[in-house]
């Protein structure tokens, strides 16, 4: 008797990504009217970490480097300068933490506090950055994505983020990564206020891994990966 042909099985859904290919107006506005507010109730903080600079180790006191924007849009970042002047090329300098050798004294102190990244309130104020988003990756990155990790360009990127309130600097760069498109695809206002008020608690006890974020991240990849095959 001949067996009765079996029906494909239908493909799995997609995942949704509610955030791609779209920046919610009410996130831009807030972004950009925050960000004017904190530059000026900051420039107390600027002006003294700007004087501490230039006494340790002299002009120049800000840092500016081209990284990937939106969609890989080329943008000019600004930081307070940490570091001491040098020529190596930021892909041979390793994960810079607070005791690289090249990290003067006053730089620790900004980068423990995450005070370094005050300047990009500027970013955010000129529609460049979002004050939470994936951290803007230096554009020769970009050619070593693959369709999931540039899922993370569908969003702005961000002063914080998602992968710098579980893990940050301790987390290894595909950790990031995955993180990053979690909070893409999972992107909410709720989110995005969770993770501000995360980075107070990051910044008072220290950046230490949530192993549960990164599992929750890693499914979500397999999940997003499975849809794409």
């Amino acid at each position: 008797m001949a067996s009765v042909p079996q029906p494909a099985p239908e493909p799995s859904p997609p995942v949704t990504r509610p955030a791609a290919g779209r920046t919610p107006l009410r996130k831009a506005v807030l972004d950009r009217s925050l960000a004017a507010l904190g530059m000026v109730l900051s420039s107390p903080v600027v002006l003294a970490a700007g004087v501490a600079i230039r006494l340790e180790d002299g002009p120049p006191v800000f840092f500016s480097q081209e990284r990937a924007g939106r969609h890989g849009t080329p943008f000019q970042v600004w930081k307070f300068r940490s570091m001491r002047l040098n020529d190596l090329d930021p892909h041979t300098m390793g994960r810079v933490v607070g005791d690289h050798p090249l990290v003067t004294r006053t730089g620790r102190l900004l980068r423990r506090l995450k005070l370094d990244e005050l300047p990009q309130l500027v970013n955010v104020a000129k529609g460049e950055m979002s004050l939470v988003g994936p951290r803007p990756a230096l554009v020769s990155q970009l050619a070593d994505y693959d369709e999931f990790q540039a899922r993370r360009l569908d969003m702005p990127p961000g002063l914080t983020g998602w992968a710098q309130v579980n893990g940050g600097t301790a987390l290894s760069w595909d950790e990031r990564l995955l993180l990053d498109v979690w909070y893409v695809d999972n992107w909410s206002f709720r989110l995005d206020l969770w993770c501000l008020l995360r980075t107070v608690w990051t910044v008072l006890r220290g950046e230490r891994v949530r192993a549960s974020a990164v599992a929750t991240a890693r499914g979500h990849e397999r999940e997003v990966r499975a849809g794409q095959a």
